[in-house]
């Protein structure tokens, strides 16, 4: 199975990060995790980069706030596919991130979830992946069936709380 690598702009993206980490390894997808600025290590996330076929992995996930560079300067040294998570940052609510992340020149494509979306992004890395791998395939789809079922009974203790 391919990995997921996933690289954050700043640690203080973490506590994004740890909702993609939880859900990668709840799905028992490899991945690894580093801390690269587009625009304090340019040279070691554009390394990544360009290696990251090579070692092995099969989508990147990149997270940032603010100016948020970091997942189009990942994309411009990749083809693999890349996941852009918008962070909130005490500035504008994250919609600078969310736009930095999302307004991509043609030729260089980045996928964008929502500002804080890690989890989100864990997610369409595994259907990602879930391309070739029919066993991962299925545990999505197991997945999103226990995330029906559990809207549904929520759903039936609300109506019998207060549909009277």
């Amino acid at each position: 199975m391919k990995k997921v690598g996933i690289v954050m702009g700043s640690d203080s993206d973490l506590p994004i990060i740890k909702k993609a980490t939880d859900m990668l390894a709840s799905l028992d997808i490899p991945f690894e995790v580093h801390v690269y600025s587009a625009h304090r290590t340019p040279e070691q996330a554009k390394d990544f980069a360009v290696n990251a076929y090579k070692n092995g992995f099969g989508v990147i996930i990149a997270a940032a706030g603010m100016a948020a560079h970091l997942a189009g300067a990942i994309a411009a040294n990749t083809v693999l596919p890349v996941i852009g998570i918008p962070c909130k940052s005490s500035c504008f609510d994250g919609m600078d991130a969310l736009l930095s992340t999302v307004q991509m020149p043609t030729g260089i494509p980045v996928a964008t979830v929502a500002v804080n979306g890690g989890a989100n992004a864990a997610l369409l890395a595994a259907e990602i992946i879930a391309v070739g791998d029919e066993e991962l395939y299925n545990k999505l789809l197991s997945k999103r069936k226990a995330d029906g079922e559990a809207v549904l009974l929520k759903d039936a203790a609300i109506s019998a709380e207060l549909n009277k």
